[in-house]
């Protein structure tokens, strides 16, 4: 069971993810920290001393070597991973990829107070939402198993539909995910 999740930045990968590994029983890992792991720093310091290319580069050998381990796992990945072909290949071949997409103006909503995110720190963030929404979109698409449209529903209610639609298509057996719609609160 690997479940990669992509997507726009702020559209919800880490925290729906935790969830949903939390729900399946299995680890999550997010393509972003095992970065930091590996730079020793922050993506922000490293994106602004290095470039976008040597991120991008490191980028691909961390979700190789993720993928190439023959482990469980829900797997965040950052809303540039699918821009390299070679990443696009290996989360859809190695994992099965779900798409969470969010329209731009619902990320600036979420995202415009946020300073840790390099490529939004320009003079009008909606304006590069849409841009690379524009670029982003269609590869997103391109790489996923699945879409799944994040419009307002809340986190569980977003982990509840990636569960529905893993069942759904054979991918996780309903004896192992727990109940949790209509369960009542512990």
């Amino acid at each position: 069971m690997r479940v990669a999740l992509v997507g726009m930045p702020g559209g919800g990968k880490s925290t729906v993810g935790r969830q949903l590994a939390r729900q399946l029983d299995v680890p999550f890992v997010d393509s972003d920290t095992e970065i930091e792991k590996r730079i020793g720093c922050a993506i922000k310091s490293f994106f602004a001393r290095e470039g976008e290319e040597a991120f991008r580069l490191i980028e691909s050998e961390v979700i190789a070597g993720l993928l190439a381990a023959d482990s469980d796992m829900v797997l965040a990945t950052g809303g540039g991973a699918v821009l390299r072909e070679e990443n696009r290949d290996c989360l859809h071949e190695r994992s099965t990829v779900l798409y969470l997409r969010s329209t731009p103006e619902e990320l600036f909503r979420r995202l415009r107070h946020d300073t840790q995110r390099p490529l939004l720190q320009v003079k009008d963030p909606m304006a590069k939402l849409r841009e690379l929404f524009a670029v982003r979109d269609p590869l997103y698409r391109r790489t996923a198993h699945f879409v799944l449209e994040t419009g307002r529903p809340s986190v569980q209610g977003l982990v509840n539909m990636v569960l529905m639609q893993l069942e759904l298509a054979g991918l996780v057996s309903p004896m192992r995910v727990k109940a949790s719609v209509g369960a009542e609160p512990h």
